[in-house]
């Protein structure tokens, strides 16, 4: 039987078999053991050798192109090899494969009968001989093909054949182009080398692994040669779920235990419990599919069966896994699962399954932080974790435990903290063994600290190392990857939150709808923002409402009091600064309760500005000296210039003035303009009432140049934050 130039008897039986680009990689083989080649090029060549052997068959131009780059001396006599059996005549490659060094003589050679060449030999030998008369004319043939393409380019004619035709017509395959000499069946090992390589690059590095179509293209391929090849359907199923495909990614797995029971490998290495445990793990990776999209009825189902096959079996591992995805997927419903959590790391940790207890104490840890407790507590239980994983060498791990403890420190509005354990990450050393040319620093533990960055940046007003950080996470996750949806909504929020800062809210207001395809809760209180500032009180306030009584139920405690926050704003445009109150009053507790430093500083802010349009200067004075401290330690550009001109006003208004200009400077940093034009308006009548007249005109000639830039009617000073 030969396809598309490769030689065969059976693509199941036989392991491996002869073509074209195998001919030239025993070409350079013998080349290598025949001649004197100097040291350092032949170091690089032994290199070269197993990447050869296992990789798929390449054309002559990129096998030529490889050797050359490491010796082009060995280049030009493979060249010249091949273009002896091209040229010449059938009898020209039969006397090649007769001088070809048996690996049982070759003892002082590389080819020598326990090497990797001289198995490569051996296994080329055994089956170029198995081949009958016309399927060595064929393989000639193709050999032709293979080599005379290469340069059909250059020359722009027609090859001759050099051998008549002897031949059935009828027998011979079709001609070949260049293209299509590489799409023949791999043997085993090229199988299982792109399987392993692939499926690594998938887990690690998922830019340097083939793109979706092209994997897709190459495994179909494989597929149609040898449909009941398991692993080939399992890395089906991984392509599948980079593109969101829940159809093909079903069907994949679902193939692939298939042919792992019809194999009958599971049951030789486990006895009779290899097939049940095939069919309880197809189940509960099905449940994890499910889980994956969203499919939470269909999940639970799946999950019910495994649970329901490892019981029957006995099976405790399963049965922990399945434990694991059971309190997983209740966190997905948005149940309380602390319960099965913590149930789940004790009979892990009695089952000796670090991974499992350190994954079920880490997500105690996150609910433990949505809940409101002590930072302490939680630091203290994951430095458990982190003694467990160190212990067990498990990088993975530790990564995310570094990842979860920056969301951590933000979460509770300790910037620094956070910027430290993010930047721990980023320089820390894998312990995972590098394969393929790979690091360690592609996995979404690396995103998420990369997002954080970025975002701290953003809100010191560094936009230029803020582009340079996007643009390496553009770089290393492309659109096409499984986590770029986390970069993707950091860039979407820093750009809404420097046009809304500038002022500019004709280019804030188009991001909202990417952002809400992202993340439906951010879209819709950026819209809500976006609508405050353009003056459309009514639907910004629907907007809001709707939004709290949604995350009230989803336990999203940060976007409550954020809500809370914008609906008091909202009520300070209507002079309602009674009715404000209440609701600053309920954030400040909300935020006290929780522990987040950031929004407990930010609702003393607003409730200190209400206290000032109050009458009580003194009293906002006070709220605001508590609240200033922790602002200027770790809160943003946009925070600290806000309270130094809260401050400046309450000054102003008990008749003193301290921090207007520091004020000042923080808004130039992120050149809002319409806060610069609120100072300008302040200093003018401050100096007006301190009899300062060129200072004075000075101030009012700066506002009146930017309330002329700015081409929007000003605000009262007064209503505004």
């Amino acid at each position: 039987m030969m396809t598309n130039g490769v030689v065969h008897a059976n693509v199941f039986g036989i392991k491996d078999w002869v073509t074209p680009y195998k001919i030239s990689v025993l070409a350079l083989l013998y080349e290598m053991t025949a001649s004197k080649i100097p040291l350092p090029e032949r170091r690089r060549l032994n290199k070269l050798i197993l990447p050869l052997q296992q990789g798929p068959d390449l054309t002559l131009g990129q096998f030529l192109k490889t050797v050359e780059e490491c010796c082009p001396q060995t280049a030009y006599a493979v060249k010249r090899r091949l273009r002896e059996m091209a040229d010449g005549e059938l009898r020209d490659m039969e006397y090649f494969f007769s001088i070809l060094p048996t690996p049982f003589t070759a003892f002082d050679t590389e080819a020598y009968k326990t090497s990797v060449v001289g198995l490569f030999m051996r296994h080329m030998l055994l089956a170029y001989n198995k081949l009958s008369f016309s399927q060595v004319y064929k393989l000639y043939k193709s050999l032709q093909q293979y080599y005379h393409s290469h340069y059909a380019k250059r020359t722009d004619g027609q090859v001759e054949d050099t051998v008549g035709d002897r031949i059935d017509k009828e027998e011979l395959d079709t001609p070949l182009h260049e293209s299509e000499l590489s799409k023949g069946p791999l043997s085993q090992k090229q199988a299982e080398y792109f399987l392993a390589r692939q499926a690594y690059l998938l887990k690690n590095d998922e830019n340097k692994a083939l793109k979706p179509a092209a994997l897709q293209e190459e495994l179909n391929n494989m597929l149609k040669f040898n449909p009941d090849f398991a692993e080939a359907h399992y890395l089906n199923y991984l392509n599948s779920m980079r593109v969101q495909d829940i159809f093909l990614s079903a069907h994949s797995l679902l193939h692939y235990f298939d042919r792992l029971i019809l194999s009958g490998n599971e049951g030789k290495s486990n006895g009779d419990e290899g097939y049940g445990r095939s069919l309880r793990y197809a189940a509960l990776n099905l449940a994890s599919l499910h889980c994956r999209f969203g499919h939470y009825q269909q999940a639970d189902l799946a999950l019910q069966e495994a649970i329901r096959i490892a019981q029957e079996s006995n099976d405790h591992v399963c049965l922990q896994h399945c434990l694991s995805w059971l309190y997983t997927l209740e966190q997905m419903k948005g149940s309380d699962s602390a319960v099965l959590t913590e149930d789940s790391v004790k009979m892990a940790a009695h089952f000796c399954l670090p991974y499992l207890a350190s994954l079920g104490i880490q997500s105690l840890v996150q609910q433990g932080a949505t809940q409101g407790k002590t930072a302490h507590k939680l630091m203290d239980a994951l430095k458990d974790t982190d003694i467990l994983h160190w212990k067990h060498s498990l990088s993975e791990l530790i990564e995310i435990s570094l990842a979860q403890t920056t969301s951590i420190w933000r979460m509770y509005g300790k910037s620094t903290m956070a910027l430290q354990q993010a930047q721990l990450l980023l320089n820390m050393s894998s312990l995972e063994p590098v394969n393929f040319g790979v690091q360690q620093n592609n996995t979404e533990a690396f995103t998420v600290a990369l997002c954080h960055l970025a975002e701290l940046h953003a809100e010191q007003g560094l936009y230029s190392a803020v582009s340079e950080i996007l643009q390496h996470l553009k770089e290393q996750f492309p659109p096409h990857t499984q986590h770029a949806k986390l970069w993707m909504l950091c860039d979407l929020k820093i750009q809404f939150e420097r046009h809304m800062n500038e002022g500019k809210y004709y280019l804030a207001e188009p991001l909202i709808t990417a952002m809400s395809a992202l993340n439906k809760t951010e879209g819709l209180y950026r819209k809500a923002q976006v609508l405050k500032a353009l003056n459309r009180t009514t639907e910004a306030y629907s907007i809001l409402q709707r939004l709290q009584v949604h995350c009230e139920k989803a336990k999203c405690t940060e976007i409550v009091i954020r809500v809370m926050l914008s609906t008091a704003e909202l009520h300070w445009e209507s002079s309602g600064f009674f009715t404000a109150l209440p609701l600053l009053l309920q954030a400040l507790a909300l935020a006290r309760q929780h522990h987040l430093q950031c929004l407990a500083s930010e609702a003393m802010l607003h409730l200190a500005f209400t206290q000032l349009m109050l009458g009580v200067p003194k009293q906002a004075l006070s709220v605001l000296h508590e609240a200033i401290e922790p602002i200027l330690a770790h809160g943003s550009v946009m925070d600290k210039g806000r309270a130094l001109l809260l401050t400046a006003r309450c000054q102003i208004a008990s008749h003193c003035s301290l921090f207007i200009h520091p004020a000042a400077a923080y808004f130039c940093k992120l050149n809002c303009k319409e806060r610069l034009r609120d100072i300008h308006y302040l200093q003018a009548q401050l100096h007006h009432a301190l009899g300062q007249t060129s200072k004075r005109n000075k101030s009012a000639m700066l506002f009146r140049l930017l309330d002329q830039e700015l081409q929007s009617p000003a605000p009262p000073v007064y209503m505004r934050l």
